[in-house]
């Protein structure tokens, strides 16, 4: 069962596992998988105190076994892009270790993202500050980004 959580960006669908948070998307799943609630409750209540500027760092446990390796350690690689932060796809790779020319790389597993605004993908801009792609539109990353305060061209 998936949890549709309406936010003052839109409805966010959630899921988890026994483990921790395994969607946050502007999209349902394919397949739903088992739930647990009171990780869905704490995502719930954390997205909200995000979305109205009361928290900055999120405590909820996430589960990213759903996906490969190689765009975990990307996804990774934004544990310390905190708030009001962002980095370039390519200052991403070479953070995580690929060649700066693997910045495709970095936006594959931005794209992939499972649990949006909880591993903050959002923060990721293009090697010139502008905004790119994003699962939950550019109108929507533009929103996250206000709300912590960063002008695009800062990284």
């Amino acid at each position: 069962m998936t949890l549709v959580h309406e936010t003052r960006i839109g409805p966010l669908h959630l899921e988890a596992s026994g483990v921790g948070l395994t969607l946050v998307g502007f999209t349902g799943p394919e397949s739903p998988g088992p739930d647990d609630a009171a990780v869905l409750d704490l995502a719930r209540r954390e997205i909200d105190a995000y979305l109205d500027g009361r928290l900055r760092e999120f405590t909820v446990p996430v589960d990213l076994s759903g996906i490969s390796e190689a765009h975990r350690r990307v996804l990774r690689g934004l544990d310390d892009v905190g708030w009001g932060s962002t980095i370039t796809y390519g200052g991403l790779a070479t953070k995580v270790g690929l060649p700066l020319s693997d910045s495709r790389r970095v936006g594959g597993a931005m794209a992939r993202n499972p649990v949006a605004i909880v591993v903050p993908c959002h923060r990721v801009v293009g090697s010139d500050g502008s905004l790119t792609g994003y699962a939950g539109g550019l109108d929507v990353k533009r929103s996250l980004l206000d709300l912590e305060a960063v002008e695009s061209m800062l990284f």
